[in-house]
């Protein structure tokens, strides 16, 4: 894409706002070391979209890769809420961390919604604003307009626009922005590769940055509603925050090497490599899952009468790993002390921990299946 120009500054009196062109219009590809990325890319995600066909009830395990990316999603933008701590209810949450934990709800619940939006609304502006408005209900950034496009101007990085590290284009060019990178994403007359078409539209969001807030979850949440929203993906099961945190600085400095010198092959190559190994990390995910449930099913059988109680359990544990003897009550339909028996059969089995020491108020944790999204 020797061609590509990324845009212009733009003298705003006493500062320079940066002003993107337009992407909805034909790319040739020219570098063959991006081309062979992107067939590498496709490969592993076919390979994952395969794999997913064969695991039984995918939809039970999904919630922990959601809330992994949540966590690490919102851990790119600085906040330090663990995938445990994300398990667990507010009330158990220290009141230090609350903030932190509300907005990584709001981004498993943004995704979950997002996700069951595409039956009935393409990926548009419409579904990129409603995921956003629930981004950020009822946390830090719900005074900044949540589910709207901004009315002023914005910058990243600095204290004050004077020292920003990038200022994104007026608010006024939004509107027009964001109406080209929709075409482009269903611009069916000029061919590009799906792959390299979210890779484009995820700079030139971050690059418009339409939101006051939550622009890079919504960009990174996006990813994944665009390849289930294009078919690539029959299920919502790549999720490339992980590699983005690992790979924070790059990322970033990926970015604005676009802007500044209209380096659009090396973001591209970087994206690529993210979903390969992105791709590869899952698929080996769900085989190590499929493993340890053979494992836990041969330890349930030994239970007898009590093996259909544990099994409705582990349906439960499989979404959300940490439990207490009132959840394990109201998940099995059970008394509470016969709750705080089958809790104890999991433990001598090995399929639980107790985790708190305490004789009341304990908690369980499903800890070989945690350790997997740790």
């Amino acid at each position: 894409m020797k061609t590509f120009q990324a845009g212009v500054y733009i003298n705003q009196g006493y500062y320079k706002s940066f002003q993107p062109n337009y992407i909805d219009k034909a790319w040739k590809l020219d570098d063959m070391e991006v081309i062979k990325l992107l067939s590498d890319a496709d490969r592993q995600l076919g390979r994952l979209d395969m794999f997913s066909k064969y695991i039984p009830n995918l939809e039970m395990f999904i919630q922990m890769h959601v809330a992994k990316e949540a966590t690490l999603s919102s851990k790119i933008e600085g906040t330090k809420t663990s995938i445990e701590d994300a398990m667990m209810e507010k009330a158990d949450i220290a009141l230090s961390q609350v903030d932190d934990w509300i907005e990584v709800q709001n981004y498993i619940a943004a995704m979950n919604y997002g996700v069951g939006r595409l039956h009935d609304l393409p990926f548009s502006s419409r579904l990129i604003k409603e995921t956003h408005a629930i981004l950020l209900k009822g946390s830090r950034g719900d005074k900044k307009h949540p589910g709207s496009f901004r009315t002023s101007q914005n910058w990243i990085g600095g204290a004050t626009i004077n020292d920003a590290k990038f200022i994104p284009p007026v608010h006024t060019s939004i509107a027009d922005l964001m109406s080209d990178l929709e075409k482009f994403a269903h611009n069916e007359i000029v061919y590009f590769p799906e792959l390299l078409k979210i890779a484009l539209i995820h700079y030139q969001f971050e690059t418009i940055h339409p939101f006051l807030d939550g622009n890079g979850r919504v960009g990174r949440l996006f990813i994944t509603l665009y390849l289930v929203g294009k078919g690539i993906l029959k299920q919502p099961i790549l999720y490339l925050s992980d590699f983005l945190e690992k790979n924070r600085t790059h990322y970033y400095d990926n970015l604005m090497s676009v802007r500044e010198h209209n380096n659009i092959n090396q973001w591209l190559k970087f994206f690529l490599v993210g979903v390969i190994e992105t791709a590869n990390k899952s698929i080996d995910t769900f085989d190590k899952i499929l493993q340890l449930q053979k494992q836990t099913e041969l330890k349930i059988n030994t239970l007898g009468s009590r093996a259909a109680n544990a099994q409705k359990l582990m349906t439960h544990l499989y979404q959300k790993p940490i439990v207490n003897t009132a959840v394990i009550g109201k998940t099995t339909g059970i008394s509470g002390a016969s709750a705080y028996k089958l809790a104890k059969d999991m433990v001598r089995l090995g399929i639980i921990k107790e985790t708190t020491g305490l004789q009341r108020g304990k908690t369980y944790v499903f800890e070989d299946y945690l350790n997997l999204f740790r």
